[in-house]
């Protein structure tokens, strides 16, 4: 996964929602204030910095350098955050950790290796949790006219083995095929407002059409997403209503 979001740590950090106050509350009670808890695929510390304060430690891995140099610099006064290098085939390398906790960066992983491995390296009562979008995701209000110009400029997207991209299977259905098949889900609304220049920046925050991969083609990419959306609605401005599942899966008991 090297260089999968080239370029886009800036425009994560500024224009990726975050999950909610109720989602990351959710995560909290399920690691407990004496948890530490692996953030993997943490990106510029979308759950990592709310979920610090709740918790004893947070390791941020990621294998973007970019994101984690964001990281530390949105965090510099979080002290119980370890900004680490690294992926979900090195998890051995890592320091120990008792959770963990994964946003969209499961489904780019071949997910079942990746819990193979968890079963051996968490300890008993430990927790995956998985903090996005659900089964049925609501699609924002641009996302068919950004699909067509990201179609134009062949924003393709990278596979792993088993990553939902490749096997559109469900993080559900694998989930439940694993080791960590006791599954409790919650959903949260979360309102969002999005303008013109939020919407094409999280374009760049995307793996598919981050900076590095449209290289030059950058400022046309934008040009041509800035008029797609306005002729989409000119008043430039939409609201819409994410909504959040939290889904916690532990071992079976006995």
């Amino acid at each position: 996964m090297t260089d999968l979001f080239g370029g886009a740590a800036p425009y994560y950090a500024k224009y990726r929602s975050d999950h909610g106050d109720q989602a990351i509350g959710h995560l909290a009670r399920t690691f407990g204030p004496d948890g530490t808890v692996l953030d993997l695929g943490c990106g510029p510390g979308t759950v990592a910095i709310p979920l610090a304060a709740t918790v004893r430690e947070v390791l941020a891995v990621d294998p973007d350098e970019g994101m984690l140099e964001t990281g530390r610099a949105l965090a510099a006064e979080v002290p119980n955050i370890r900004w680490l290098r690294g992926d979900s085939t090195r998890l051995r390398e890592l320091p120990a950790f008792g959770h963990i906790v994964m946003g969209r960066s499961f489904h780019w992983m071949d997910r079942r290796a990746v819990l193979a491995d968890l079963d051996e390296l968490l300890p008993p009562g430990g927790a995956v949790a998985l903090v996005g979008p659900g089964r049925e995701p609501v699609e924002e209000p641009w996302e068919p006219t950004m699909r067509r110009v990201r179609e134009e400029f062949d924003a393709n997207t990278f596979t792993a083995t088993n990553s939902f991209q490749a096997s559109g299977e469900h993080p559900h259905d694998v989930l439940v095929t694993s080791p960590f098949s006791d599954l409790e889900s919650a959903m949260y609304e979360h309102r969002l407002t999005y303008d013109v220049d939020a919407v094409i920046g999280l374009q760049l925050s995307y793996s598919y059409s981050a900076p590095a991969r449209l290289g030059d083609r950058l400022e046309a990419f934008k040009e041509a997403a800035r008029k797609a959306l306005l002729d989409l609605d000119p008043s430039g401005t939409w609201e819409y209503t994410d909504v959040i599942e939290v889904l916690i899966a532990r071992r079976p008991a006995g």
